[in-house]
């Protein structure tokens, strides 16, 4: 019975890591290591299909080998997270959102650069 649970919650994290490589807001990185530790407890053959995806070697791998990102991945990372946050803070300056919505994205994406940027 645990085992089967595993595998449905590392599903469930898989899935919520995917939502976030394309949302800004919800972080990819911690479901997918969480994902890695579920399918790990849950089945070898499934833990082992998982580290051979692209999802996890272009989001973790580098995280477990304590290696850096990529100049290539940072760029890409930044990017896309700048891209996405400037349209979500464009949108909510067009339909008159409040202010502290917005201040709150400027303060996550100055995080984001800050770490991505400099401390990865």
């Amino acid at each position: 019975m645990s085992r089967l649970a595993y595998v449905i919650f590392g599903l469930l994290f898989l899935g919520l890591g995917v939502v976030g490589v394309m949302l800004p807001l919800i972080p990819t990185t911690p479901f997918v290591l969480l994902s890695s530790i579920c399918f790990g407890k849950s089945s070898g053959r499934l833990h082992n299909w998982f580290i051979s995806t692209r999802l996890y070697k272009n989001n973790i791998e580098g995280i477990v080998y304590k290696k850096n990102l990529t100049i290539k991945a940072k760029v890409v990372l930044l990017s896309t997270i700048t891209v996405f946050m400037g349209l979500s803070m464009i949108l909510m300056w067009i339909t008159s959102a409040p202010l502290m919505p917005q201040i709150i994205l400027g303060i996550v994406w100055v995080m984001h650069v800050a770490y991505f940027g400099f401390f990865r």
